[in-house]
């Protein structure tokens, strides 16, 4: 395959897209990057988020340098669709399978990583988080890719994450090899963060799904 060199210093190009109904051949020049190794900044229902190819170290290894994010803190990814799972988890718990139909939407699971998984993309923990986007653009540039990409948020570690274009960091935006922008996203705190390795499971974040969302959905399977 071949490779992608990291961005030399030229920004990534800023492409309006559509966020209800992105041109495909818009999404298409993004798979194509991501394919090559590339990084692309895109929306997702709150925040604009950092795809690569969540199978290639190095470009893993690459949203990690863009972002300045810590070895040990994992990166979560977004699948194409459920049948993705396969490639990504060791097991998913009978008690974790209700828990499924709040997909797609703002809840991230967290599951035992399976073999293949990169282990810079985990962190080292042994687990990776997963998400099914609902946002059209992000939906569609991970059914077009066809498997997981990175899903983590497009701001430096440690500082606030954008919810438009304008707001995102110089540095991010010059590290980067495209960006597709689809105007202001609603913000917010990002998505509920569930560790479902363990019983009972653990609400790591509370986010745009509730705690007692949650709690429904375990009482009534």
């Amino acid at each position: 395959m071949k490779r992608r060199q990291k961005n030399s210093g030229n920004s990534g190009s800023i492409v309006r897209v559509d966020p209800s109904n992105p041109n495909p051949d818009l999404i298409q020049a993004a798979v194509k990057i991501i394919r090559n190794n590339g990084v692309v900044v895109f929306p997702t229902s709150g925040l604009y988020g950092i795809g690569a190819d969540a199978f290639c170290a190095e470009a893993v290894r690459r949203v990690f340098a863009i972002k300045r994010r810590p070895a040990h803190k994992p990166v979560l990814v977004l699948l194409s669709g459920i049948h993705d799972m396969d490639k990504v988890v060791r097991t998913v718990p009978d008690y974790a399978e209700p828990l499924l139909g709040l997909w797609p939407g703002g809840i991230t699971f967290i599951f035992k990583a399976g073999d293949s998984v990169p282990a810079d993309l985990t962190g080292g923990t042994g687990k990776i988080g997963l998400r099914m986007p609902a946002h059209p653009v992000a939906k569609a540039l991970a059914e077009r890719f066809g498997g997981p990409i990175t899903g983590t948020s497009a701001n430096l570690s440690g500082r606030p994450a954008s919810a438009s274009v304008t707001d995102l960091d110089p540095e991010i935006h010059r590290q980067v090899d495209m960006v597709l922008d689809a105007g202001a996203l609603a913000g917010g705190s990002g998505s509920t963060i569930l560790d479902v390795t363990c019983w009972p499971v653990k609400v790591i974040r509370e986010g745009a799904v509730t705690r007692q969302a949650i709690d429904d959905v375990l009482r009534n399977g």
